[in-house]
Formats: structure tokens, sequence, C-alpha cells
């Protein structure tokens, strides 16, 4: 019996590769087809036939929109363009979020600042409805002149968060160590453009200017390599997927020697805030995730 579970198990490895690279469904283009306007009262609108949405924060509201796919594992991007200017007092939230009480999140945060201080990029992964694993960074430009890409890679052994193709980020699967991953929970995009003045900008120090509204910020070229769930089941062990991909190379994607030294450099001279380094905030000692 043993010779035979392992025969089975090897011919499932083999064909794993096969079949995955055959039913991930991949889109880009057309944000009718992949976004649904979610809130905001006329705030947020779908631009261009379907090239550019724009999210919009004013005094009585802001706005937001949601992935019309729920995916579980892939790799997201989308080319940002922040709110220019006197951004203080706003967020704009770019994330992957399931639903329930043990929700699982892998988040993009850009928290607004005073007109000539940089944005800050807070990143946060929850597994199981537990979070505090923030990490913050400065950018290596700005990013309200142009669109960037921010790109996040999900598979069962990593999160990745990339900027621009450089990584910022690399949270492991540390199971293993008993800290939970998500895996099990499939996530929809959302986005958000709205007021946190009570926290966002120096702590809640720097208010928003209402006089500058509407704030606005730009959205184009979203792009899903990813495993679509539906109806209880992944389009990765389907027969009948709704579209194709010929790859799934960030399903068993790790950092390489180039982009770890990248990893490096950008933790070095962009990071501002590691959970894993605030000794003061876990007296107790550091969660078992950061020595891993």
């Amino acid at each position: 019996m043993a010779s035979s579970s392992t025969s089975a198990s090897v011919k499932f490895m083999v064909l794993m590769p096969i079949l995955v690279s055959s039913l991930i469904v991949a889109t880009l283009g057309n944000l009718n087809q992949d976004i649904g306007i979610t809130w905001g009262d006329g705030r947020a609108n779908i631009l261009n036939n379907g090239e550019l949405l724009t999210l919009k924060l004013d005094k009585a509201s802001g706005s937001g929109f949601q992935s019309k796919n729920e995916y579980l594992f892939g790799k997201i991007d989308m080319q940002l363009k922040l709110v220019p200017g006197n951004s203080a007092g706003t967020v704009t939230a770019y994330y992957l979020s399931s639903k329930g009480s043990t929700w699982d999140e892998i988040d993009f945060e850009f928290l607004g600042n005073l007109s000539g201080d940089p944005y800050i990029l807070h990143t946060n992964v929850f597994s199981q409805g537990k979070g505090n694993r923030e990490q913050q960074f400065y950018l290596w430009f700005d990013p309200t002149a142009d669109f960037h890409t921010y790109s996040i890679l999900w598979n069962p052994q990593r999160i990745i968060y990339s900027v621009d193709g450089t990584p910022i980020r690399e949270f492991k699967n540390s199971e293993s160590i008993g800290v939970p991953f998500p895996k099990n929970q499939p996530m929809r995009i959302y986005s958000s453009l709205w007021n946190a003045d009570d926290w966002a900008t120096r702590g809640g120090l720097v208010k928003t200017d209402w006089s500058q509204a509407p704030f606005t910020a730009s959205y184009r070229n979203f792009k899903a390599d990813a495993c679509t769930w539906s109806s209880g089941a992944s389009s990765c062990s389907s027969t009948t997927p709704s579209s194709s991909s010929n790859s799934s190379s960030w399903l068993s994607q790790e950092l390489d020697s180039s982009s770890q030294e990248r990893l490096k450099w950008v933790q070095k001279n962009y990071m501002i805030y590691n959970y894993c380094s605030d000794t003061k905030r876990f007296p107790q000692g550091l969660p078992p995730e950061c020595s891993a």
C-alpha cells in the first residue's frame, strides 16, 4: 500500500504544474470586467472604456471598489497614482481580504502627508483575524507624479510585496512554528480612499484640509495571474476554467539572490517601522515568525 500511495503522490506532483499552468486565470485590461464600484455615491468612476478608475474623497464621503472575483493564491498587480499635494489625513487602501471574524488580509495602505513630506506605505498581514504585523516604508520616488505598480504575490509558501518589481517585504509561511498563514480562505481585492485624520498623519496631529477637496487617487492596468474561487472550488483544480494563462511561476516563486539584495536595500534605506524590531511593543518577546 505504501508504494502505491507514493506512486500516486509522485504522479500528482508531476501533473500538478501542468494542471495549474493551464488553469490559472489571467486578466488584464478592461476594469469594467474585473472591478465593481461598491460605495461612494458617484465618487468612484471607471473611465476611458475601462482603462482608468478614479476614487474621490470629499468631506461628505470617500469611495471604494472590489474585485468581481475571489482568489486563492495569485500574483496581483495594480498601477496607482496617489492623491497629490496636501494629502494629510487621507488613506488610500489597496488590499486582499476574506470575510468573517477570523479573516485573512494582505494590506497596502498609503498614508497621506503634508505637501513636500513623503507618503508612508503601511503594510500588514492578517491570518485568522490576527494582524499586528506592520512594516512601514518611505518610497524612493514621488508616488503622486505618475503611476507605479504595486504587487502582491501570494502562494502557499510566502507573501511578497513589491513596488515596480522591487520586493519590499516577504512574509513566509511559518506554520511549522505555530504561526497561522493565509492559505484556506479566498480573498477579494478591495480599495478605498477615505478620511482617517484621527490617526493617519503624525498620529492624528495633522488634520485633513478640506479646502483641498476633492482628493483623487487613480488606478489602471489591473492584472491578476491567479486561481479564482467560485462555488466552493478553485479554478486551479477545475476542469472547466473560464480562461487560461501559460504562466504559473508565481505559485512556487521565491526570491532569488538578486531580489534578496534589492529587498535588503529597500529595508535598509526606506523601512521606517518593523514590528519585528519593536521590543517595547512586545515585552514578552517578539512574535515567533520574526526569528523564523
